[in-house]
């Protein structure tokens, strides 16, 4: 859902139903039913706040910044939820780290090597917060939601949730049971390769390299909104 024009007194707002929420209505069955809804600030921009003021601007903010069109396609909406808490005091979120086996040192790109022993891979997320003693409790992510290119990748042990139009598939991961020193959540799973062809290399390889496929994963706490992008870089 989102505002077409909000210039006038008139707000005229456009709604519609993504591919996922088609998959479902599709069905006709009575198990689509909408009981919740989200909210995002995709399009705001707070280092306007940094730059000019929390007064002057919040208001560039609210006067300025041009708001997105509604999304059918589930993977492009919603990439920044807002989250309500009861914690008056609170001012920092947290982040999200990623280790594990294969990533550079950057630890945002993983490398895989199709028929090795690095066409498996452990990772592991976990959630910390900068300037605090603890994550807070009502930020501390009981699931994630793992979206990855079912085409090439996979993660053991685990069933998608679906699949969309664009051949993304989301994961539902529940988080480990420790935590954090800082009560941070921790999640471990393990990333497979696919059986990649050279059919497929030489289609979907980069322009430079037809032995190599980069594709982008992203993982995001259910609770606190938080989202972390990385890429995963495919060798023959």
């Amino acid at each position: 859902m989102g505002f077409l024009d909000h210039s006038t007194s008139n707000i005229i707002v456009d709604a519609v139903i993504t591919d996922v929420g088609r998959q479902f209505l599709a069905r006709n069955d009575g198990s689509f039913s909408i009981v919740k809804f989200a909210l995002a600030d995709d399009e705001v921009d707070y280092s306007m706040i940094q730059k000019f003021g929390r007064v002057v601007g919040k208001e560039k903010i609210e006067k300025n910044t041009p708001v997105f069109e509604a999304q059918s396609t589930a993977g492009l909406a919603l990439k920044y939820r807002c989250v309500s808490l009861s914690n008056p005091n609170l001012i920092r979120m947290p982040n999200m780290s990623i280790t594990g086996e294969g990533l550079d040192s950057t630890a945002t790109a993983l490398s895989m090597t199709v028929n090795s022993n690095n066409a498996t891979r452990q990772l592991t997320f976990t959630q910390s917060v900068i300037g605090e003693s603890s994550v807070d409790v009502e930020l501390r992510d009981q699931q994630f939601l793992v979206k990855i290119q079912n085409q090439f990748v996979q993660i053991v042990g685990a069933a998608p949730d679906y699949v969309d139009r664009d051949g993304i598939a989301y994961y539902t991961l529940v988080r480990s049971p420790t935590t954090t020193a800082a009560g941070g959540s921790i999640l471990a799973f393990t990333v497979a390769l696919k059986s990649i062809t050279d059919t497929q290399f030489s289609i979907y390889g980069t322009s430079s390299d037809k032995t190599k496929i980069n594709i982008v994963a992203s993982i995001t706490g259910m609770q606190s909104g938080t989202v972390k992008n990385f890429t995963i870089n495919i060798s023959k």
